[in-house]
């Protein structure tokens, strides 16, 4: 029996880094669970980190500050959802 509360959380994140380690946290960042990285540019790449808790998410940004070539790492969005309001069609826009 599924547990009816479970959340889902996914948040984005910018990461900052030296322009010339760039390559390599990125490579570093797609070693990484539940981790995606949705692009990169100069010194900076957006991520997509899911977990089951903001915990999770806060220790998984807070690993990534660490890296090597790393400057800054700041979680920029965070959304959560239950067990039973995952998969159900809802319109979110104004349209």
């Amino acid at each position: 029996m599924s547990d009816s509360s479970a959340s889902y959380h996914i948040s984005s994140a910018v990461i900052m880094t030296m322009p010339h380690m760039r390559e390599r946290v990125v490579a570093t960042l797609a070693e990484i669970p539940n981790v995606e990285v949705y692009a990169h540019e100069a010194g900076k790449i957006v991520i997509v980190i899911e977990g089951t808790s903001t915990g999770m998410l806060g220790e998984t940004l807070s690993r990534i500050a660490l890296l090597e070539g790393v400057v800054a790492a700041s979680m920029v969005f965070e959304h959560v959802e239950t067990q039973g309001e995952i998969g159900h069609d809802r319109r979110t826009d104004a349209a």
